[in-house]
This record gives C-alpha cells, structure tokens and sequence, in this order.
C-alpha cells in the first residue's frame, strides 16, 4: 500500500512529466515576457529567445551554463527568476537546462496561452461545496475543514446588532434598537436589520469613508505648500450619494473616469428657471471626475507645464491602478515592474490616457445663473475698493501711531467692507472636474520618471498583459479606458472590489493586499469563494448592498469572536475564519461613537463644505500657518460625523492620527490597527473626550435624576450596548463613592469593549 508521501511524489513526477520546457517557460515567465516585453525579452518565439533582451541573449543552444535564463533559474547572480521568494522546482529546472543541452528546439501549439497568474485570468463561477445553504459558509466550511478547524459558536444576539451597527453605518445601536432585535423572535429579523440600516443615510457615510481612503481623498495638496482644494467636498459627497443610492459598481467606476466623455455634460436651460432633472443627473455624474482632482500636488510643479502634468498623469495612473485594478503601476513609472508584467512603457500608455485632459474648477450652473452673477458683480467690486482704501490708508500711516480722526477712518471702513461683503452676491456653485484642453500634449516614456527625460512617444493604450479594450479615439481616451477596466472581461475588477467589501465586514480581505493582486501581494485564503464571489457580484447587476446582504447572511459573518485554543495552535491569524476577528473601531467611527453616546452626534447636517473644529493651542502651534485653518463658523457643525471633518494633508488631527487615519500621499487600501500610548492620553486627557464624558453624565443626570444604580444600568447599556454583570454594577457604584459620574463615563468610553466590536 502506497503511503501519502509517496502519492505526493508520485503526483508531482505526473505533473513534472506533464509539463513541457516551453510550458515551463510560458507559465513561469509568460506573464513578464510575453506580449509585456519585460526588460525588453520576449520567450514566446525562439528568434526572440535568442536575441534576448536588454542583458543579452536569453539561451545559448547546446550551452546552458551559457544562457541567461538558466542563471536566472538558479538564481546565479543579481538576475533571479520568477520573481518573488520561490524558485523552480528542481525537476523543472533540470528539465529546461537538458532542452537547452539538447539544442532548445521550439514546437509550440496552436492554443492561445493563459495568463500564468491567478489574478490575471478570467474568474469562472466554481462549483459550490455541497453542505450548507450560503456558497460563502460552504467555501469556507471546506477550507476549514481541509485545515482540521472547527468553528466557534454564533454570536449573541446583543453582540450581533452592535456589530451589524458599526459595520454598515458607523454608529454603535441605542439600547432601544439593540432590544428590539434581541427580542425579535420573526425568522427574518436579521434581514429585516441588515435592510434598514443599508436604507439609512448613514450607510453611505460609513461606505463612503472606506472608499474615500481608497482614493487618497484630502481637502489640500499637501507638501509645504498645501494648497487648499476649493471644491473637493463635492467629490466627497458625490461618494457618498452614490453608496446611499446603492449605484452599480461599474456605473460608479465609469463616472470617475471619464463621465463627461460617456454621458456627456450639458448646462444649457430648457424655457425655465430650474435645471432640468436628467441635466442635473449629467452634472452629478460629472462630479465623480472630481477623483483626479483631489489628489498630492506640490504648487512648484506648475512652475513648468511639462512638470505639472508628468506629475499630474503619473497621479492618475497611481490611483486609477490602485482603486480599480488592485495594482502597483507607480513602481513602473521610473523602470520596468521588478515582479509584474508591467513594463514601463505600459505606464506611460496609460498616462497618455489622460492626455488632452485636465482637472478644472468650473461653473456647474445654467448659463442664465451666471449672467445673473456677473449683473449683480459690482457689489462685489465694492469689496475690494474698500480694501484698497484700507491699505492706502495703512499704508499713508505706516510708521507712526494714527490720528483719532485716521482711526475714525480705518474702523469706518472695515465695517463698511463687512456691510459690503454681506451685500455682495453669492457665487455661483463650481467644481473641480475634468475636462478636454485646447491641446492634446503628446506623453513620453520617461527615463527614471524625470520629466525632462523624455524618451520614446507613446500612444494611449491599454497594459499588454491584458487583452486589448475598445478603440482609443483622441477625445474620447478616457471613455476607452473606462469601458476597458469596468469590462466584465477585466480579470481584475469584480475581484478587487468585492476582496474590498469582504474586508469592510472581516477585518481582512481574502486577498490580505486589497491594493496588491500582484506577484508581490498575499495569495488569497479562499480563491474559489473569491471567484465565486466576482461572479456572483457582476451577476447581481454589481450592487454592493446585495453583496452586503449576502455575506452578512451568511452562518460565518455570525460566528463569535471567541477563542479557541485548538483553533489558535493551527490557525492564530483566523485566516480560515473559524471565528469573527475582534476589530477596533477606525478614528472618525471612535469619534462619531462618542458623541453618539454622549448625545451630541449631529446627524441632520449633511454634505457641504468640509468643517474645521477648533484647535487647541498646542495643535495650533504644531501647523505651519495658522491662518489655514478656518474654523467653522457654526458651532453645532462640529459635533457633525467624522467623514466631513476638514482632511488636511500636512496636519492630521491629534486624535485622527492617535487612531491610524491615514495621511492621504497615497491610497489607504486598509486602516492600521495599531496600539499606542497616544491613543489612551487622547482618550482619557484629551479635550474631546473629557467635553463628551461630561455631556453623557449630564444626559444620564436627565434622564434618571440623581440614582446612581440606573446611571450604572443605562451607561453601560448606552456604551456598549448590553447590561452590567452583577460585579460591573457593584465595582461602578464603588466608583461613584470615591468619584464623579463625568469620571465614570470617561472610564465607559476607555474600555477595550467601546472602542472594539466583536
């Protein structure tokens, strides 16, 4: 009787045998030198072997220890191949260097070769593991038990609702929702919970962040300078519209793209006053452009036009790669990928896609609207002659101190520009969109990315390790590039953006590299579930509320967050999600979770301008200018959720940056996690905290007069959503002896299971 070991062998002899030296070659260096050229080789014809490329010729026939490509095999030098931590198994590299001794004859087949990368190939729907009715618990039920795992027991209801709660809007559930659901008995009172909160306005808030974090969203370009970006709050709030409309994700890609070129945008009235709907949707279309223009830029690029655009271009690679198509393209900006086909004239193809574009802010009103403004402009004007008084003034006086009457003067003219700038008329609503320049500058390969090294001219296209998209025409470049990347042939699309949602509900993405599909990125954990997963999502008309519905229906979502010792000795990270990992809450969720208990949440303000809360002398004097920061001039705005707080580029709040908000250089395709002294100073001796502790005791004061044992009862209930344990009550009313209540809920709101969610 054979043992495993040697079935193993056996098997592995079978699929060594199997495999020819030119199947070797396509599949381990295909993707790389195939139609991408990497390095300037190409191993798809024995001409093109022999040539070589950048280094030389590949293979020298009748002499391996000669040929390039068996040191590179080896590992024989700086030249190591395939990329990445494995090398070739020993039988296939003793196969290729006898073919090489033997000549390198070339037969090929017919057979268009596939992609040799899992993320590469198309997703084909798996057949789904028999045994449980939700494909994602009978994917991962086979995963698990391929692993010898078994899975922990389901969550309580109590737990279950908070968790719901925090995972589609952001917001911890009153004691009133977390009992109506505990106390549901209806088969379907999870769906009946998972539906309203995916219809409530705060959904898209809690979504939009995650995506914003995708896109590298800020209110300033950051760098010394940091420019302030005017209108970059209407990009923030055409995402979140878009997640509370549950927008299909294609749509939704193509918006960002190339909106304009697909839809088109027209301005124009029809015989009356109001825009008409179907205009007013083209506008709201065009705002999803608004991706390209919230992006890092440094104001000295623009000191040469060249400049600004290679940066510019190279900006809208980076992000379009890494939002989409889960790919690092800015490692070819300056060379050839050192891992994935993407050679570096690949990158500089997509850049042309951008070319004849360009990020503009511009009215987005009818034309009547703005000769309406410009009849109304002197009044503006009126503005700036007072100024000019004002500085002639101070200008006539400078160096002494002024007369009563030239102080008369200057007072009489500073409460003349107010009533003026009262007066004045209101500007016309704009945006920061793209649109088509006068001239379509022609892009070149850049030698190590500088922008006076132009090198080759390149035409728009599309990365050659992939099939070709539609037709590229010169106005329409970016339409082409989006129909190519939100195509349901693009191997790479619904796969990123459901390993992005699977993340937003587990912690961790199938594909631990949500920005990374590459050689360089983790393997997925599940990559049949995550196939089956792609398809199902194009099959579902890409609705992201139904892939909500459909992972949190699942047994797995509703697992515990217990421990299992068994479990942990063969699976510590849970990557076979034997349990539900623990998650603590991100920085804008901890913020909103406070003021939510305290009372203070102000949810009734939406949108608009982004909100500048008051800073503390220190965080004051830790900015480079001051005068930046234009708090905001209604105080009920700053209790407002975290997602429109004012995102600046060169200063994060201390809280923000305490609690791993990222810094918006680049796309945050997941929150650190991490666990710092900071973190516990800001909760415990920060302003913030110490104001919201103080109007959640003045809250439960309301409500419960002065007895201490239903503070107790309702704090905890409030905090974290369930009952004291009968030790709880008896060491918080000890508490109360030696302290205050305001003490009390700053201890609630420091506790691991606030700031957590199982």
């Amino acid at each position: 009787m054979r043992t495993a070991a040697t079935l193993a062998g056996l098997a592995l002899a079978i699929s060594v045998r199997a495999q020819t030296p030119l199947q070797i070659l396509e599949a381990n260096c295909g993707s790389c030198h195939g139609a991408a050229q990497m390095g300037g080789l190409d191993l798809r014809t024995r001409d093109a072997a022999l040539k070589g490329g950048k280094r030389g010729p590949a293979i020298v026939p009748g002499k391996p220890a000669d040929s390039l490509l068996m040191k590179a095999v080896l590992r024989q030098g700086d030249v190591q191949m395939p990329p990445g931590k494995a090398a070739l198994p020993p039988d296939q590299a003793n196969a290729l260097h006898a073919w090489i001794a033997a000549g390198a004859r070339w037969e090929t087949t017919a057979r268009k070769s596939e992609p040799s990368w899992w993320a590469f190939r198309k997703p084909v729907r798996p057949a789904v593991p028999a045994g449980h009715t939700n494909p994602i618990d009978a994917f991962v039920a086979a995963k698990r038990k391929e692993n010898r795992l078994t899975a922990v027991a389901p969550a309580s209801r109590e737990a279950l609702v908070r968790r719901a709660y925090f995972d589609l809007i952001g917001l911890p559930p009153s004691p009133a929702q977390v009992r109506a659901f505990a106390d549901d008995p209806s088969p379907d009172a999870w769906d009946k919970l998972v539906n309203r909160l995916l219809d409530s306005p705060r959904y898209g808030e809690r979504w939009g962040r995650h995506w914003l974090d995708v896109v590298r969203y800020a209110d300033t370009g950051g760098f010394e300078t940091d420019v302030h970006i005017r209108n970059a709050w209407r990009y923030r709030d055409y995402v979140i519209d878009s997640f509370n409309q549950d927008k299909p994700y294609d749509e939704f890609v193509k918006e960002q793209i190339a909106a304009d070129e697909i839809w088109g945008v027209d301005l124009d009235l029809e015989g009356a006053y109001e825009m008409p709907k179907h205009k007013q949707k083209l506008i709201q279309r065009w705002l999803g452009t608004g991706l390209y223009s919230i992006g890092p830029m440094a104001a000295e690029d623009t000191f040469y036009g060249d400049q600004y655009r290679a940066e510019w271009q190279a900006d809208a690679v980076d992000v379009t790669a890494s939002a989409f198509l889960g790919l690092t393209f800015e490692c070819a900006r300056c060379h050839d990928h050192k891992f994935d086909p993407i050679p570096q004239r690949d990158f500089y193809k997509m850049a042309a896609m951008f070319s004849g574009s360009e990020e503009r802010e511009v009215p987005i009103v009818s034309r009547m609207a703005w000769v309406e403004y410009t009849r109304h402009l002197p009044r503006e004007l009126m503005v700036d002659e007072l100024k000019r008084k004002v500085q002639l003034l101070e200008r006539r006086t400078r160096g002494r101190e002024q007369t009563p009457a030239e102080r008369d003067e200057h007072e009489s003219l500073l409460r003349q520009i107010g009533a003026a700038y009262l007066r004045a008329p209101k500007r016309p609503d704009t945006a920061n969109v793209l649109v088509h320049m006068d001239k379509v500058h022609d892009t070149h390969v850049l030698t190590r990315g500088e922008w006076k090294q132009k090198g080759d001219l390149v035409q728009p296209g599309y990365p050659s390790f992939f099939d070709q998209g539609p037709p590229v025409r010169d106005r329409e470049r970016r339409k082409a590039l989006a129909e190519w990347v939100a195509s349901p042939d693009n191997p790479l699309f619904a796969r990123v953006m459901v390993n992005r949602i699977w993340q937003g509900h587990f912690g961790s993405g199938i594909v631990a590299t949500p920005n990374d599909f590459g050689r360089q990125g983790e393997a997925p954990t599940h990559p049949e579930l995550l196939d089956w997963l792609a398809v199902e999502f194009a099959s579902r008309g890409y609705s992201i509320k139904a892939m909500h519905r459909l992972l949190m229906g699942s047994e797995t979502y509703k697992l515990s967050s217990a421990a299992s010792e068994a479990n942990s000795k063969i699976d510590a990270g849970n990557r076979y999600l034997w349990r539900m990992n623990r998650r603590r809450l991100e920085a804008e969720a901890v913020r909103d979770a406070v003021l939510a208990v305290s009372g203070e949440l102000n949810v009734k303000q939406v949108g608009g301008p982004p909100v500048a809360v008051p800073l503390e002398v220190e965080e004051r004097n830790g900015m480079r200018d001051a005068q930046q920061w234009a708090v905001s001039g209604d105080p009920a705005d700053f209790n407002r959720r975290g997602v429109y707080l004012y995102v600046k580029r060169s200063f994060r709040l201390p809280m923000m940056e305490a609690f791993d908000a990222p810094d918006a250089a680049a796309s945050c395709a997941r929150r650190e996690s991490s666990t710092i002294a900071p973190q516990a100073l800001t909760m415990m001796n920060g302003d913030f905290a110490n104001e919201q502790s103080r109007r959640f005791a003045a809250r439960l004061r309301k409500a419960h007069g002065e007895d201490r044992a239903k503070w107790v009862a309702a704090g905890y209930q409030e905090a974290l959503g369930r009952p004291a344990a009968a030790a709880e009550s008896a060491r918080a009313l000890a508490f109360l002896e030696k302290s205050s209540l305001e003490r009390l809920c700053l201890m609630w709101f420091n506790l691991s299971e606030f700031l957590y969610v199982d």
